[in-house]
């Protein structure tokens, strides 16, 4: 019995620890480059379906007129094919500033 009890007190000291973990893990922001390469790529690196292409200022010209602030709503809300928040289903509005602004570098 002694060893379920130990085990017992294990696992409720661990449960705060982890809790601490999972909270930093979820306010670590990430670069823009990380959001880019695994969200934003596949179609802002090609031009697929019609997306502009990151780093090519023709491409972002006509969407810069409207400020970065709407091309951030349209990035959460989604825009034509591409989906909400572009699938970063947990990407806060800093990390997709600044995946937006990691590709408005020409």
């Amino acid at each position: 019995m002694a060893s379920a009890t130990s085990l017992i007190r294990g696992v409720l000291i661990s449960l705060p620890l982890i809790a601490l973990l999972n909270v930093h893990a979820a306010t670590a922001q990430r670069s823009g480059d990380e959001i880019f390469q695994t969200y934003c790529a596949a179609c802002h690196s090609t031009g697929w379906n019609g997306a502009p292409i990151s780093g090519i200022k023709g491409d972002w010209e006509p969407r810069l007129a409207n400020g970065v602030e709407t091309m951030l709503q349209n990035s959460k809300q989604g825009l034509n094919t591409m989906p909400p928040m572009g699938t970063c289903t947990d990407c806060s509005d800093a990390e997709l500033r600044a995946a937006i602004e990691m590709m408005l570098k020409f």
